[in-house]
């Protein structure tokens, strides 16, 4: 199983969506200061989460959430 995650920011309310096989082990990593994108901007708790069967199909959704979070603050 794979998770689609969106993580927010304790410290400035921002949003970050990923995916992974283990959601608390990656949680870890993020509030630990190790995730490049994350670091300095935590903690942070999960807010949503969706499981999916395969790498692939978790990747394909979280690319379609990028990509429609782009287009709203394009339009901004």
């Amino acid at each position: 199983m794979y998770y689609v995650y969106l993580l927010e920011s304790v410290k400035d309310g921002r949003y970050y969506i990923g995916q992974t096989r283990d959601l608390e082990l990656r949680l870890t990593y993020h509030n630990s200061g190790r995730s490049r994108y994350t670091k300095g901007k935590g903690p942070w708790i999960i807010i949503g989460h969706k499981i999916y069967q395969s790498r692939g199909d978790a990747n394909e959704r979280r690319n379609t959430i990028k990509k429609i979070k782009k287009q709203k603050v394009n339009k901004k």
